[in-house]
């Protein structure tokens, strides 16, 4: 993998072959599932909340044009020229999402420490909304697409609550078994989901030809004439048909650019425009409160019910699921960047790197999805709570992407502005009419995102506060190797690894265990695991080993921040560069510190005692970096934060 990123992103053309096996046809079947899943169930509920909410307009002949006319603006500009066209060109070495965006701005002094301080805060904000939406999207989506039953039976009306929340416990119930065996699936049947939204949404159109007149943008124009405050309004509902915008930019290293853009404009967007004109098409036909109640359902014949249910749960289920891996590929970003702590990370693929589960965040998801479910008991409900995380999101990603424009690629203002000014026009519209849906559940992404902002940033800070801390007792090598070699400890048979977070100095761990057992083991390895900026490392540039004399060697291995180092295999790599260590004689030692808050560091005690709870709590670095639990000594050492 190339270390190089090009200045300008039209120069960096993707290739398909580069993100995953065989061809871009069959890496544009592939992202249907994985991609498209969450924007491809939308139809089940974004019309209906225009038309049947508590900020739902009435179905009159301008209104109904007026939406569909922003429905389809709104897929061409949000969809197709921000993320297909622009945000999807700012790759990060072929990966994308907040994390891969916020990687690509400068370090340096070029938009000073203040300003990166905030972009920073902004994209772990965002990342927190991401959360927010993984949560609520299960919900929505399978709530919804189970709701058909009641259209086919008032009967079943009391059973769609408990069978939603069923469907979603088998859901995160399978997820430890991973996704590679049923993701091959995913593919063909949302082929059959997108063939069904056009044949549905093409017969009405058939049948009412005049609401292609809602291509015309003078009908989004006129919706807002004499009508702004309603109209303003509903834009919180209009939204809901480009949720899974942001997943298009996420899951770009998996499949490519070109593979994605393939499914769009091949299937996925002419899918959704004729299933949105379609249900536009009836209402026009029919304003009976049958039809507003469901326009997607009132769609389907009546014979073609209870199919089209299972088609949609099925659909809704795959959006559900890149959801829910999404969130355990961006837990593991936020661990290897420094933003979370160490969980239990398990790899269901022994091909796949990408293939992960996490059970923390797995089982958390669970509880908070059927809670919600619980909760809101309806779609309607739950779309008030859908729309702000998404947005803010958003806005957050068109905020972030400037930077990488104006500072990583160094485009001029002219060629910056006009774009990221359209993007955020749309954005804060958008944002704005959500935020007036706060009390009607906007709140809870909201908090979900800043109590995982306050989270995220109390652990990156506290890590910092504890790495000054460990630096002001770290003791230049050389003075070390010279006391060393002066005093002459005993030393014992086999292989000693300390590891250290910094690739200088002396590993306090290693003082630690001379000040108190006088002996060193004949060979002394000082292991650095370094997270890069960077998704992938490749391995050539992984791993370096220095002698340092006396039998000490210093080992650091680099990683990207899609990657889960292993320190077995690490040191087993480390043979080929000359240091030579056996396993069944290597010892590992670590450090397990107990924090202590009433020390001088500039933090807030109530921020101290969190950071002391989560490190407490987080995985022991033996399990997470897969050490042999049967060579590990731990040594205790008291910090003052």
């Amino acid at each position: 993998m190339s270390d190089a990123h090009p200045t300008d992103p039209s120069a960096a053309p993707q290739d398909p072959e580069a993100h995953g096996h065989g061809s871009t046809a069959a890496l544009a079947l592939a992202a249907l599932g994985i991609v498209y899943g969450d924007i491809g169930t939308s139809p089940l509920y974004a019309i209906k909340e225009c038309f049947h909410s508590a900020h739902a307009v009435g179905a009159t002949e301008a209104n109904i044009l007026g939406v569909l006319s922003l429905v389809f603006w709104s897929l061409t500009m949000v969809v197709t020229v921000k993320y297909l066209t622009y945000i999807m060109r700012a790759d990060n070495h072929g990966e994308g999402g907040i994390f891969a965006l916020l990687a690509l701005v400068p370090a340096d002094d070029r938009i000073g420490r203040r300003m990166r301080s905030a972009v920073v805060l902004a994209a772990v904000f965002a990342a927190a909304l991401l959360y927010g939406d993984g949560i609520i999207t299960p919900a929505i989506s399978v709530l919804s697409a189970v709701e058909g039953l009641g259209v086919a039976t008032a009967a079943m009306d009391s059973y769609i609550v408990p069978i939603t929340c069923v469907v979603l416990l088998s859901l995160f119930v399978v997820q430890k078994k991973g996704t590679a065996g049923i993701g091959r699936v995913f593919g063909p049947v949302m082929i059959v989901w997108f063939v069904a939204l056009a044949g549905l949404g093409l017969v009405q159109i058939i049948k009412n030809p005049s609401v292609l007149a809602a291509l015309n943008p003078i009908h989004a124009l006129r919706f807002f004439d004499g009508n702004l405050h309603s109209a303003f309004l509903v834009l919180g509902s209009v939204v809901l048909c480009i949720t899974g915008g942001e997943a298009l930019y996420a899951d770009m290293g998996h499949f490519g650019r070109r593979p994605i853009q393939v499914s769009w404009y091949a299937i996925v967007f002419p899918a959704l425009l004729l299933n949105y004109l379609g249900q536009g098409a009836i209402l026009l036909a029919d304003h009976s409160p049958e039809v507003l109640e469901n326009p997607f359902y009132a769609l389907v014949p009546r014979s073609m019910l209870y199919p089209m249910v299972a088609l949609a749960t099925a659909a809704t289920v795959i959006a559900s699921q890149a959801l829910i891996s999404g969130a355990f590929s961006l837990t593991r970003q936020a661990i290897q960047l420094g933003f979370l702590p160490r969980m239990h990370i398990v790899h269901t693929s022994g091909e796949t790197e990408g293939q992960i589960y996490i059970p923390l965040v797995n089982q958390a998801l669970a509880v908070a999805c059927i809670a919600l479910v619980l909760a809101f008991k309806s779609s309607t409900n739950l779309a008030a709570a859908y729309g702000i995380a998404v947005t803010g999101t958003m806005c957050i990603t068109t905020f972030v992407y400037y930077f990488v424009a104006r500072y990583h690629w160094r485009w001029p203002l002219w060629k910056i502005l006009p774009p990221v000014l359209v993007f955020l026009a749309f954005d804060l519209t958008y944002f704005g009419s959500n935020a007036l849906k706060f009390f009607d559940g906007g709140y809870f992404p909201i908090a979900v995102g800043l109590w995982l902002l306050f989270t995220m940033a109390t652990w990156r800070d506290g890590r910092r506060l504890l790495a000054e801390s460990f630096s002001k007792r770290t003791l230049p090598f050389d003075l070390f190797l010279d006391d060393v070699k002066n005093t002459q400890p005993h030393r014992v048979r086999g292989p000693a690894v300390f590891m250290f977070s910094s690739p200088t100095g002396t590993s306090p761990v290693l003082l630690h265990h001379l000040k108190h057992n006088q002996v060193l083991h004949e060979q002394v390895v000082m292991l650095s695991i370094q997270s890069e900026r960077r998704p992938y490392v490749h391995p050539s540039q992984q791993l370096s080993v220095e002698s340092l004399g006396e039998g000490f060697y210093r080992l650091t291995a680099h990683f990207g921040y899609m990657e889960s180092p292993n320190v077995p295999t690490i040191m087993a790599r480390a043979t080929l560069l000359g240091l030579k260590t056996t396993p069944e004689t290597t010892s590992f030692f670590l450090g397990r510190e107990t924090l202590l808050t009433n020390g001088p560091a500039k933090m807030l005690r109530v921020r101290k005692i969190l950071f002391s709870l989560i490190s407490r709590n987080a995985q022991s670095a033996t399990a997470f970096f897969g050490l042999p639990p049967g060579r590990v000594v731990e040594l205790g050492m008291q910090i003052d934060l």
